[in-house]
């Protein structure tokens, strides 16, 4: 197998298949590697514990990813219950940050 990833369209193996999916997790923990330096900050700019979790914007941006699903053509709800996951877990990464200050 050659190194070139290949589109998922053009895949015409398991082997291609799964390249290509090893390489998009590999793309995916580094974006969250970037959203959580972004935790970081807010750990490290808001004032008050009690500031860390915001339910309003817990809200928005789950509707923000269920939207941007369903126009993607992603299986909306999924995507919001990946999203809900991804939050919590920021808030409660975002809230050992600072706790750790």
């Amino acid at each position: 197998m050659s190194d070139t990833i290949l589109a998922g369209r053009d895949c015409t193996t398991m082997a291609e298949v799964r390249a290509g999916v090893d390489q998009l997790d590999r793309e995916l923990i580094a974006l969250l590697a970037r959203r959580f330096a972004y935790m970081a900050a807010a750990a490290r700019i808001k004032p008050q514990r009690d500031h860390v979790r915001d339910e309003p914007r817990k809200a928005q941006v789950i509707a923000n990813a269920r939207a941007e699903a369903a126009a993607a053509g992603l299986p909306a709800d999924a995507i919001a219950a990946l999203w809900e996951d991804l939050v919590e877990t920021s808030i409660a990464y975002e809230l050992d940050l600072f706790d750790q200050r």
